[in-house]
């Protein structure tokens, strides 16, 4: 094989050791990379029932194939474990030049394991590992804690993937960082790390990367390079997605004040319109990017001058709209003080804003609260709960546990407007508004995620009736799962495709051109619907039932107040008819068990001895 070694590098973090396990071609052909592969790996890895913050839980990191290649767009790399947010498969992704480094030390994966008896942190230098004192680095922001790192090794090329004080406080939605703000943010793998006192792993990586095919995969990347800086990119390029604000507006679908409506009145305050004309710095990119998304945004003046961060459509949303901020340079501060604790920033927001809905309705009071007063659009009350919440200090003990565990705890009605599916906060799209989404939102295996179902993009194309539920989202919501699944596991930023004439083919091409290892646009599919499987299987292994497949009593029971949505809910009986349909493409039973025979038709034996019916 070329660009993949077939080598993962297991670490038991208990006896301080660490060994490299060896894999084949067709090994990483099931599993492809990235998401797919760090989902397998913690399928192994993981006892069934094991506690998330416990020592049998593995932390799976896993590359793609493209990273530190010509393929532009395709340095990331995929993070698995069980959430401590959902008790469910937590997969996510980060980017940049951790993924590269990651590569050159010769790894396909890296396994994580055990617990240590005091905070370390772990250097990878090619084949050597260390483990190394972390102590004088605990309270350090995420930021700070990769130049000192950097500092203490001696070396720039040395790159970091680290927790902040949210980690080390065990916040169930803390996420890890790289390269100065790359997060594999969602379901709380910071906090994976924290308990296992983890506070960074350091990769040092100088081994060359071969592919299978230079010329022709130069020829082809330099095609996709061209077309990534075209038309089909720009407004990533120009604004970034808070580009999306306005839009989403119009449609009646940007959640405002604890997604209680999806109009916002202050929308063209906090547009990226507005953010672009007055607090953009610059644009910067991944290693390997030629897009340049990432806009680092700077408050020059006020209350908030000096704070500096990169912006995107899901955290602004989470911590401005929908908490009834219109402030954009207190919503610049809010993101920079998640980015620093190391704290998702769309959780942050969902659960402060429910604390807030709780302090209107009079559930939750100011003395609760310490004295502060959550009112809609205060924005420094906003930034404040996140200080507290990262600390665990007062009512942020509570929120640090996120949205479903915080209203089974606070109870009185709370739950109903507890914006989660699984555990996991909702993203930045009013399922109201976008009804094939909402199915997307209630099935997928780590929660409501936009970035995991892309459900949401028929509706937003008007390629549906999107106020409406009916049968045949089922089919569309599966081929839209696997589609996401693709640029997962191979890896490649989904920005790019609308580059693509034929994803399937191109990446499938790509892939081969990179590894060697043929495939074909059908067993790429066929890969994807492996990898789906196996997440789900993981699920069901630790305890899914239909039951979890459901949306918050809002979306399902108050109709939308105003706007472009105005009218919509998500009705139970449509959507039971769709979860039904979903069921039937997936080739599962009606309870969303996955027979014996569909396991072993996706060469997954060992899983249909597990969970198989």
């Amino acid at each position: 094989m070329q660009s993949f070694t077939g080598k993962i590098l297991h670490i038991d973090l208990t006896h301080r050791k660490s060994w490299v396990q060896t894999v084949d071609d067709a090994y990483l052909k099931r599993w492809i990379g990235g998401v797919g592969l760090a989902a397998r790996l913690a399928y192994e890895n993981t006892a069934k029932g094991a506690d998330p913050l416990g020592p049998d839980n593995a932390l799976c990191f896993a590359a793609s194939s493209f990273a530190g290649t010509l393929v532009p767009v395709g340095s990331k790399h995929g993070v698995a474990a069980k959430s401590p947010l959902t008790n469910r498969l937590g997969d996510c992704l980060a980017s940049s030049y951790f993924s590269q480094s990651f590569r050159r030390a010769g790894y396909d994966g890296i396994v994580i394991t055990g617990a240590a008896d005091k905070w370390i942190y772990v250097f990878v230098d090619d084949d050597t590992v260390t483990f190394r004192d972390a102590s004088h680095l605990l309270g350090k922001h995420t930021f700070e804690t990769e130049e000192a790192i950097r500092e203490e090794l001696g070396d720039e090329a040395v790159r970091v993937s680290t927790i902040g004080l949210a980690g080390e406080k065990l916040v169930r939605f803390a996420n890890i960082t790289n390269d100065r703000g790359r997060q594999a943010g969602r379901t709380g793998l910071g906090a994976v790390m924290g308990a296992k006192k983890l506070k960074a792993l350091a990769v040092r990586g100088s081994k060359p990367i071969d592919v299978a095919d230079p010329q022709g995969l130069l020829e082809k990347a330099k095609a996709l390079t061209k077309l990534s800086v075209g038309p089909k990119t720009e407004k990533y390029r120009v604004m970034g997605t808070p580009s999306n604000v306005l839009n989403m507006n119009r449609l009646g679908v940007l959640p405002t004040r604890n997604y209680q409506s999806g109009t916002f009145e202050h929308a063209d305050k906090v547009s990226g319109e507005v953010m672009l004309e007055q607090y953009v710095e610059k644009a910067v990119s991944c290693a390997g990017c030629s897009i340049a998304c990432e806009h680092i945004t700077r408050v020059r003046e006020g209350d908030y001058a000096g704070a500096r961060t990169s912006v995107d459509y899901e955290s602004l949303f989470a911590l401005g709209p929908n908490c009834g901020v219109d402030n954009l340079a207190a919503i610049i501060k809010a993101i920079e003080t998640c980015d620093n604790y190391g704290m998702d920033t769309m959780s942050s927001g969902v659960t402060i804003s429910w604390a807030m809905e709780c302090y209107q309705r009079g559930i939750l009071t100011k003395e609760d609260f310490g004295g502060l007063e959550p009112d809609w659009g205060n924005h420094a009350v906003v930034i404040k709960l996140a200080e507290m919440i990262a600390k665990r200090e007062g009512i942020g003990d509570l929120l640090a546990e996120g949205t479903k565990r915080a209203a089974e705890k606070v109870g009185q009605g709370s739950a109903h407007f507890a914006m989660n599916v699984k555990g996991l906060e909702a993203a930045g799209y009013d399922a109201r508004g976008f009804q094939t989404f909402a199915l997307g939102c209630a099935v997928g295996t780590r929660g409501p995620c936009h970035n995991r179902s892309l459900a949401y993009e028929p509706d937003a194309k008007g390629e549906v009736d999107r106020l409406k539920t009916e049968p045949a989202r089922g089919q569309i919501a599966k081929d839209c799962e696997e589609l996401a699944a693709l640029f997962d596991c191979a890896m490649l930023c989904k920005f790019i495709r609308g580059c693509l004439k034929d994803a399937w083919s191109e990446v499938s091409e790509l892939f081969t051109m990179t590894t060697g290892i043929p495939i074909t646009a059908a067993e790429m599919r066929q890969a994807m619907e492996r990898v789906w499987n196996m997440k789900k299987a993981f699920n069901i292994r630790e305890g899914w039932t239909r039951a979890e497949d459901w949306l918050p009593d809002r979306w399902t029971q108050d109709p939308m107040p105003e706007g472009g949505s105005k009218g919509a809910v998500v009705s139970p009986e449509g959507l039971k008819e769709m979860i039904d349909a979903y069921y039937l493409a997936r080739g599962w039973t009606p309870e969303g068990l996955i027979p014996k025979d569909k396991l072993a038709a996706l060469d997954m034996a060992d899983v249909a001895e597990d969970i198989g019916v």
